[in-house]
């Protein structure tokens, strides 16, 4: 096995985490996920290995017969002053075709929607983790809620022991 172990907590080799959407979690139930690449400028990778990345407004929507990720800010890379790129503008996501018609079809029958989860550099290609999600509603939120307490109390009452 080529690679060491990444930066950012990640247990696979080669991957180095760059952000987290949290957000997403907390307001969506993940049913699906799928890993899919960027088409990025050079600029764009220099932004991404410095770390300037934000997801948490972030959300995928097609144009024509391609996926494209919008709203996934990526800061401005300063030493490329000349040759630098729109923080917000929309990149391609690169998936396989029968992906695609698959998760479409899912987000207009469904109305589920397609939100970013992770953003990384997998074996040095920037990747991101696409979660087919639908919304949470008061109710599963508050569940959300009970259960984390239900867990926390559970936890005091092990040490307490």
């Amino acid at each position: 096995m080529a690679g060491g172990k990444g930066k950012g907590g990640s247990g696979e080799p080669g991957i180095k985490v760059i952000t987290e959407n949290r957000k997403a979690r907390a307001a969506y139930t993940v049913d699906e996920k799928v890993e899919a690449g960027l088409e990025l400028t050079g600029s764009e990778v220099k932004a991404l290995r410095a770390g300037t990345a934000n997801l948490s407004d972030a959300y995928a929507l097609p144009k024509g017969s391609e996926l494209y990720l919008l709203n996934a800010h990526i800061g401005t890379y300063n030493p490329s002053s000349f040759f630098t790129h729109e923080p917000l503008r929309g990149r391609r996501l690169l998936m396989h075709r029968e992906e695609i018609d698959r998760w479409l079809t899912k987000v207009r029958e469904r109305g589920y929607s397609i939100i970013p989860l992770l953003l990384y550099f997998k074996n040095g290609r920037a990747k991101v983790e696409l979660g087919l999600c639908r919304g949470k509603t008061h109710e599963d939120r508050r569940q959300d809620i009970k259960e984390r307490e239900t867990k926390r109390e559970m936890d005091r009452a092990m040490r307490r022991r």
